[in-house]
């Protein structure tokens, strides 16, 4: 009798539980998709891991809207991080299956994930790598698809991501790196910021290396290719 009971407690609990994170990812999906979030997990793991460092406390960011975002710095994006971004519905899984079979055999990981996916993770989850997290990635990725558009993801992918230390979203980035705003971004300039997505700490903008310039090389070919971007 009482195991039964403390069967239909844990499951009582399990059920709450489930509906309550249903519930709570649902309604902050809605909310993001009218509302600029304000910051992410990493922004403030990154402050602390700078103030523990003796750095001062930096998070530069400056929201802009889409319509004032450069035409090649979206296309950039897309052409560095997802080129399918506009047809796919959130996961790649022909990228997915590269990224695991290249991970297979090689030491250095490399990843498959979509924008969608990315914004995900930046916008709603903690940084790190784990199959805990990679679940709720989905799931987010899914309601992200669902009830944005890909011109909303584009937007906060654009505005949220790190792209140096301490600085967040391409107005940032872009006053940082060329001193102008993001809706000024030449074709050379987007490429050169998009390439350093992967490794924002390790990489610059500004002072490529060998491997950095062949790499926007082939960004910039990409976007000839892609073409305009009809959002």
């Amino acid at each position: 009798m009482f195991k039964g009971g403390l069967l239909r407690l844990i499951f009582r609990i399990v059920k709450l539980v489930v509906i309550s994170f249903v519930a709570l990812s649902l309604f902050g999906v809605l909310l993001f998709r009218f509302v600029n979030p304000p910051f992410t997990w990493l922004m403030v793991q990154r402050g602390f891991e700078r103030k523990a460092d003796g750095k001062h406390w930096k998070i530069d960011k400056d929201w802009v809207e889409f319509d004032s975002i450069a035409d090649p710095m979206k296309r950039a994006a897309v052409a560095a991080e997802d080129q399918t971004f506009l047809e796919n519905h959130g996961f790649d899984f022909k990228a997915i299956q590269r990224a695991i079979k290249k991970n297979a055999n090689s030491k250095k990981l490399i990843g498959g994930s979509t924008i969608t996916q990315q914004t995900a993770k930046n916008v709603f989850l903690w940084p790190g790598r784990s199959i805990i997290r990679k679940g709720f990635e989905a799931w987010f990725t899914v309601l992200i698809e669902t009830f944005w558009s890909k011109k909303r993801v584009m937007e906060v992918y654009l505005n949220v991501i790190e792209m140096g230390d301490g600085i967040y979203g391409i107005e940032a980035a872009s006053q940082a790196y060329f001193h102008k705003p993001a809706s000024r971004l030449t074709t050379r300039q987007a490429a050169a910021i998009a390439v350093i997505f992967p490794s924002p700490l390790k990489w610059s903008a500004t002072k490529p290396t060998r491997y950095l310039k062949h790499r926007q090389y082939l960004i910039r070919q990409n976007m000839r290719r892609l073409g305009p971007l009809e959002f």
